[in-house]
């Protein structure tokens, strides 16, 4: 069985979730498949730059315009593709895969060109797909809601996993050094990720001008645009941001932070959630989407995003034996998800689609 990935993704963004996905999937392919061959360009992907990967050029077409097309290479017959961001061969005799993450289009942005590209070829990818993976049972709800008429049996639910780099230090906050050395002796709340309206960001800021014991460090995003820094103006002497750091770095981060703060409306996983837990760091954040699912009861999670109900949830965290209690709690629940597990279950989903496909 030929397996053929598709690594566009790594030229869409910088970082994020789907990155951190596609790398560790490959990271694997590497050691246990040898028959698996590599599309990709050049670019800035920060996850990208770690793996040794021989690869072959698709097309010359500019990336703005082949992003949105079917693949466009001849693909060897009966082999497996799957795209790292909503792209199928339009071949016969080739199994498409493709991977759903989230439907935050769907949900959160406005109507406009962007969305209705964007719609239009997820939907495409999901309707050419033999087989569909969800990286949570409320990404498959979602998408059952969207594509009734999908065949439910050609979804299969495979939970992201969490990296081995996230682990509990002893002693913290020895590491903190070098570019970290500037938060040392700080009490701090992090927040990782983009700063999308669904993030609820502004209520992070609105939080922290409440809390005034507390720093705030950023990791990840885009540098802050004139609304944002003027809407952190007043707390400015306490914002640290980080942006292009990996997971051996980000772990120090959880490691000495007061809290995870992730008030998200909505997260198709929200592997932040898993690594803080993983690295011993309590989370705070929103009772809505895939989050309970991923968190379990280890978190505090509030129903409605007000900056009353998060800073009440944060100060329940000065309680020494309640956090004790979640961190032990998140400890064990992180261990529910396993890149090694995402890979295999990954790997015989293939093979079941491939059966399925090919051997009727």
């Amino acid at each position: 069985m030929k397996i053929i990935y598709d690594n566009i993704v790594y030229s869409l963004q910088k970082a994020g979730g789907i990155s951190i996905y596609w790398s560790e999937l490959i990271k694997r392919l590497l050691k246990r498949e040898k028959n698996v061959s590599f599309y990709d360009s050049k670019n800035q992907n920060i996850f990208r730059k770690d793996l040794d990967i021989r690869f072959q050029k698709e097309s010359n077409l500019d990336l703005k315009l082949l992003r949105y097309l079917p693949f466009m290479k001849k693909l060897p017959l009966k082999s497996v593709f799957h795209s790292s961001y909503y792209r199928v061969s339009l071949q016969k005799d080739v199994v498409n895969i493709t991977t759903v993450h989230d439907f935050t289009y769907e949900y959160f942005m406005r109507s406009g060109l962007a969305k209705y590209v964007h719609v239009l070829q997820k939907g495409f990818a999901i309707k050419k797909s033999d087989g569909i993976i969800c990286v949570s049972e409320n990404t498959k709800k979602d998408l059952m809601k969207f594509y009734p008429m999908i065949d439910e049996s050609k979804i299969k639910v495979i939970y992201n996993g969490v990296g081995d780099e996230f682990i509990k230090f002893e002693n913290p906050q020895k590491y903190l050094i070098n570019e970290f050395e500037v938060l040392k002796d700080k009490k701090y709340i992090i927040y990782i990720g983009d700063r999308s309206s669904y993030k609820n960001f502004d209520v992070v800021i609105k939080v922290l001008k409440e809390l005034n014991d507390f720093s705030l460090v950023i990791v990840g995003g885009k540098e802050f645009d004139i609304n944002e820094q003027e809407n952190i103006k007043e707390i400015n002497n306490r914002v640290y941001p980080f942006r292009g750091i990996g997971g051996d770095k980000l772990n120090i981060l959880y490691n000495n932070a007061f809290c995870l703060f992730y008030p998200s409306s909505y997260e198709g996983f929200g592997i932040p959630i898993s690594e803080a837990m993983k690295a011993g760091c309590p989370v705070v954040s929103t009772n809505k989407s895939s989050i309970p699912e991923v968190s379990g009861d280890a978190a505090v999670l509030v129903d409605e995003v007000k900056k009353a109900k998060f800073i009440e949830s944060i100060k329940l965290l000065e309680n020494v034996n309640l956090r004790d209690d979640l961190i032990k709690k998140g400890l064990i629940q992180s261990q529910k998800f396993s890149w090694d597990k995402c890979f295999d279950e990954t790997m015989r989903f293939y093979e079941e689609v491939y059966k399925r496909k090919f051997n009727k």
